[in-house]
């Protein structure tokens, strides 16, 4: 190592918290759209309905939970985005009225953090002079940019991820002989589930088998109890 280059750059640390955002609402999308379709294939079936009928309701669950996810996810992530907003719209202003109180909140937040009184000073008079708005925004309220609320993203992730879901129930369905096509379908469903999990665990630096017992056990508990629910309701009906 030559004296110019530092152990940081020789080391780069691979960090995961950028991939926050669209990573939840794809792995919410792709685990909703494996559920939903595949319980609501099982039912149908259990519930007396044919070949066809399965077929079409799994296409319409795939139309239908796309949209949904995709409209539920830009609202939910909008009105965080709304906050975060108006949270930033009152420190700007807060900033140009009592830009010295504001300097002083920063010097106790450094304080409260180990640095001593004079260091805290010259870092939050540093931070002050570069970005006000970003280095109250990051140390005051906590918002950053790799954290940042962003719907369309969001939405455009959930909806793709639960179309990529469905379809995999869906087309194991479709090509099943109606006497084992829970079976068929359950099966592919599970296996869709734990490469999801592990996915998941891969892209997030998480645990693999706790990630994808996660998602398969739960996937499993909503099968069983849509189809049985189903042969309830053809038992009644």
């Amino acid at each position: 190592m030559t004296d110019h280059q530092s152990p940081v750059c020789a080391h780069p640390q691979a960090h995961r918290l950028h991939r926050a955002g669209w990573l939840r609402a794809a792995v919410l999308g792709a685990n909703d759209g494996i559920v939903s379709t595949a319980s609501f294939i099982v039912g149908v079936h259990a519930a007396g309905g044919s070949h066809a009928q399965i077929v079409l309701s799994g296409v319409l669950t795939l139309i239908a939970g796309a949209v949904s996810m995709a409209a539920g996810e830009y609202v939910s992530v909008s009105s965080q985005s709304d906050i975060e907003n108006a949270d930033l719209e009152l420190e700007k202003t807060s900033l140009a009225e009592n830009a010295e109180l504001e300097y002083q909140e920063l010097v106790e937040i450094y304080r409260s953090r180990g640095l001593s009184d004079s260091l805290a000073r010259e870092v939050a008079r540093e931070l002050m002079a570069i970005d006000p708005l970003k280095a109250h925004a990051r140390d005051e309220i906590g918002i950053q940019d790799v954290s940042r609320a962003r719907p369309f993203l969001a939405a455009l992730a959930s909806a793709f991820a639960f179309m990529l879901g469905a379809a995999l129930p869906l087309l194991a369905a479709g090509l099943s002989s109606l006497a084992y096509l829970p079976w068929v379908t359950g099966v592919a469903s599970v296996v869709a589930l734990v490469i999801l999990g592990l996915w998941s665990a891969v892209l997030g630096g998480a645990s693999k088998i706790r990630s994808m017992l996660r998602v398969a056990c739960w996937g499993v508990i909503a099968m069983v109890v849509t189809s049985g629910i189903g042969e309830l309701l053809e038992a009644l009906i």
